[in-house]
């Protein structure tokens, strides 16, 4: 017998028990759109984790604070005063720290922004004009503010799209006032869109910069203290060298002899990238285990119908191994009709999986990636499953004695 007519063969069987053939495939097409939108939120989560850090800006560290203690209770990472303005403008200096291209010292506090009868409630965020090349942002519209302003505390800010539209709507906010904490700001410029931010929780699409010493002096109350240093090094050959320099100057400002005492930390683009891509590529494993568990139990729904169709069709299989159909026949019909179910199982749950990916990312709000590599070992995974639960069923209806087969009513 022709492998073609033994998959026509095998699609009549198939179809003769409709509903236990679908109700079969139903248990496969669960388990790989599962499969392939738990891998696909994994890696759109790893894209997106990394898209948002590497728009902190490039060849980047980030220098903050160590924790707090009060009245016993350790407070987290960052909770401490431990950096100041004399510390960012130490590690600028090209003698002390030749392979830093850039400092920019920041500081950030929740503010609500009023313009007209339209208020708004962001980020606002203090630094130097090194900011805007250190975040490798740019403008839309306007300028960002002067050293000038820095250094007379300018009541000038720079907003983010977002802010920008929900204040002014379709107005051009350049030039226009907008009042924090009741002190009343010109806005000099409007940044590009950029997205999320990784250093902070903050969007960066959605916030308001001022100079650092207006943030200090008149919106914080924050004195000379400062609540991370954002540093650019020259390249990313030098990245390293760039973190020496801060390591030992800022252990040195602070009369800190034993590295392991030091009150703040630096953190590279590299290693926040590779903590976070470690964080999701663990929950995608899980996650795609859990599914996984699904598609098991779609493997035992085809052994299970398999051993129920060699069961009613004893008969058959007596008859035409009477006629001279050998074992590798027997066995290869029952192993077709499993691959067919598993095959048509693993296409409907590749549709599904693409649509769900389609539809999920707006109710969810996070991103589904959906490589070809998942779908063609999709397409893979579902004939496996339906040759690897089919070769016991098969094996079993290829034993069967001849005359056995046509002696069973």
């Amino acid at each position: 017998m022709s492998w073609l007519e033994t998959a026509r063969i095998g699609v009549e069987a198939i179809l003769s028990h409709r509903l236990r053939s679908a109700l079969t495939t139903l248990g496969i097409l669960i388990g790989i759109a599962a499969v392939i939108l738990t891998v696909g939120l994994g890696e759109g989560a790893q894209a997106s984790v990394t898209s948002a850090i590497s728009s902190l800006g490039t060849n980047l560290l980030v220098v903050s604070p160590g924790s707090s203690t009060t009245d016993g209770v350790r407070g987290g990472l960052g909770s401490a005063s431990t950096l100041t303005d004399a510390d960012a403008s130490a590690l600028a200096s090209p003698v002390v720290a030749p392979d830093v291209k850039a400092v920019a010292p920041t500081v950030q506090q929740e503010m609500t922004l009023v313009a007209g009868s339209t208020n708004w409630t962001t980020t606002v965020v203090g630094s130097t004009p090194n900011w805007l090349g250190v975040r490798d942002q740019k403008l839309a519209e306007g300028s960002f503010f002067s050293a000038s302003a820095e250094r007379t505390a300018a009541a000038v800010t720079v907003l983010g799209p977002t802010t920008a539209e929900e204040l002014f709507g379709f107005r051009d906010p350049v030039g226009q006032q907008v009042t924090i904490d009741g002190i009343p700001f010109t806005v000099d410029g409007v940044l590009t869109p950029s997205g999320s931010s990784a250093s902070t929780t903050t969007t960066e699409d959605d916030e308001a910069v001022v100079p650092l010493s207006t943030a200090q002096n008149l919106l914080f109350g924050s004195g000379q203290t400062v609540q991370s240093i954002l540093v650019e090094a020259r390249s990313a050959g030098t990245l390293s060298a760039a973190y020496q320099e801060a390591d030992n100057e800022l252990l040195a400002l602070h009369g800190i002899t034993s590295p392991a005492a030091a009150d703040f930390t630096i953190t590279s683009e590299q290693s926040l990238i590779s903590t976070a891509t470690t964080v999701d590529r663990t929950l995608t494993v899980l996650l795609a285990g859990i599914a996984g568990i699904s598609l098991l139990v779609g493997g035992i729904g085809v052994m299970n119908i398999m051993l129920v169709s060699v069961a009613e069709r004893v008969r058959e299989i007596g008859l035409r191994k009477a006629l001279g159909a050998t074992p590798q026949v027997v066995r290869r019909q029952f192993l077709v009709e499993a691959s067919v179910l598993g095959l048509v199982g693993g296409i409907l749950g590749i549709a599904v999986g693409l649509l769900g990916a389609t539809v999920l990312p707006p109710l969810i709000s996070d991103p589904i990636t959906i490589s070809p590599v998942a779908v063609v070992g999709a397409i893979a995974v579902s004939i496996v499953i339906g040759v690897g639960f089919g070769v016991y069923p098969a094996g079993r209806a290829a034993r069967l004695a001849p005359i056995d087969a046509l002696r069973v009513e």
